[in-house]
């Protein structure tokens, strides 16, 4: 939408380069040379005068005003014999300096800044990267992204790190639970189901995947896997026995206990889809930009790993 430099503003500028063997020869220093100039350009300062309590500045002369470059050349800077014209000590030229000159780590740095139309900040930041991978720079440049490109994948990875780490939580609490390491592993395939549930709906509904997004990820680590836990938990309770029951086959537990769970895991699940349906419609005003996409995917998640918790889950139990 924008694209924007800081080496973009700039302002002319005229540099006088003294001739240090020719003002020498002059018998003048290159001091004295930018000294006379200075004093043909501005007026000298010649003290103050104090008029009752105000002390004025005094300076003599007026100074010159310039409107070409031929009028500085034409300044005769007075030599201790005769009188020279500038063109005769220094050579002058216009020339186009940045107002702002920024550096980092002591190195001269150039920003240039630019912004998505839109809010798919990835694949901007692919197409920037795939530019500057093409350019030829001169020696000694270097040219790297940076702001909310490099925060972004920052936060990707930190975030990418907090679900390994979800996951591995709810491992070892089910573990501990269901004192086996086999069940557990059963219960976390609903995971990687609510991700492609997930990402369909983002693709369905144009939403780039962002950082609320991921958020939404890691809230589905540890949603998805309820419907599956209790469905597990009351299959091994008809295992066992319970209520003074004699404990059933491996095949009638998952039948009688699939067909106990289906309702109440469809009213869960339906609760929540149809609490966060505002959310992902973008009906929460000037919070839509974070609401929406963590709604979309949770509600994304929720049906695919709903769907194949109830099919796949018994299925990988009773293969087990």
């Amino acid at each position: 939408a924008e694209v924007s430099s800081n080496l973009s503003t700039e302002e002319p500028v005229v540099q006088v380069r003294i001739d240090r063997a020719k003002a020498v020869a002059a018998g003048l220093s290159e001091q004295e040379v930018a000294g006379l100039l200075a004093a043909t350009i501005n007026p000298l300062p010649g003290g103050a005068v104090r008029i009752g309590t105000t002390d004025y500045p005094v300076q003599i002369g007026e100074g010159r005003q310039f409107t070409s470059l031929d009028d500085l050349r034409d300044v005769r800077i007075p030599p201790s014999a005769g009188r020279l014209l500038l063109t005769d000590l220094a050579s002058d030229t216009e020339e186009r300096v940045p107002t702002t000159v920024t550096t980092s780590g002591g190195e001269r740095t150039a920003v240039i800044s630019v912004t998505p139309d839109g809010g798919n900040l990835g694949a901007l930041s692919a197409a920037v990267q795939a530019k500057l991978d093409s350019t030829s720079l001169p020696a000694g440049v270097s040219a790297a992204l940076g702001g909310a490109a490099t925060q972004q994948a920052e936060s990707f990875q930190q975030l990418g790190l907090a679900l390994l780490a979800a996951i591995a939580i709810v491992y070892v609490i089910m573990v501990a639970t269901f004192k086996s390491l086999v069940q557990p592993l059963i219960l976390l395939v609903s995971v990687p189901f609510a991700a492609t549930g997930a990402i369909a709906l983002l693709v369905l509904t144009q939403i780039p995947l962002g950082l609320p997004s991921l958020i939404g990820m890691l809230m589905l680590v540890g949603v998805v896997v309820t419907n599956a836990i209790v469905l597990i938990d009351l299959i091994n309770q008809y295992r066992r026995g319970t209520a003074g029951r004699p404990g059933m086959s491996v095949a009638d537990a998952i039948r009688n206990g699939a067909r106990q769970r289906l309702r109440p895991i469809l009213m869960t699940a339906l609760a929540t889809i149809f609490a966060l349906t505002p959310m992902a419609l973008g009906l929460t005003g000037e919070g839509g930009f974070i609401s929406q996409p963590l709604a979309v995917v949770v509600i994304g998640g929720l049906v695919s790993s709903t769907a194949l918790t109830l099919v796949l889950v018994p299925v990988l139990y009773r293969l087990v």
